[in-house]
């Protein structure tokens, strides 16, 4: 199967599966869903669905739960949409991927203001001589601390 073909058919399937969680879905413990991406196998029998869930662990394993039980219904809501002659198995899987991405801004954040703290703490100037906001290094080095300074 050509690789457009793949692609048109997971965004298919994304779509049928996010608008009908969203809209059609009445099972309370299906809340908080976003369907990120969804990787068909190539002959289209298979696909895995990757959700975001809002929540904690407990919440999250119990709506994967409420997914999996409404796997009947989303399919035939594809076989619908999409004229094909399998209607894809669906597979859901937690997506990490914007739990990692919100840790590591969390990190970068905590780095950058334990930075900003330290060269209050040393006395350095952050401004540069030429103006450039963009340009917060000094001749001492990154922190602006020599270790002279910080003893």
């Amino acid at each position: 199967m050509s690789s457009r073909r793949t692609a048109r058919v997971a965004q298919a399937i994304r779509e049928t599966v996010s608008t009908a969680i969203l809209l059609e879905l009445r099972d309370p413990r299906i809340q908080g869903v976003t369907v990120t991406r969804v990787e068909p196998s190539s002959d289209v029998r298979a696909a895995k669905i990757y959700v975001s869930i809002m929540g904690d662990e407990n919440k999250q394993q119990l709506c994967l739960h409420g997914l999996r039980s409404a796997r009947g219904f989303l399919q035939n809501k594809i076989a619908d949409r999409m004229q094909t002659r399998n209607t894809p198995v669906l597979k859901f899987v937690l997506d990490e991927g914007v739990k990692k991405s919100l840790e590591a801004a969390e990190i970068i954040r905590t780095v950058l203001d334990n930075d900003e703290a330290s060269q209050i703490e040393c006395g350095a100037d952050t401004t540069p001589a030429d103006g450039d906001p963009l340009r917060t290094l000094t001749d001492e080095g990154v922190s602006g601390c020599s270790d002279s300074e910080t003893a």
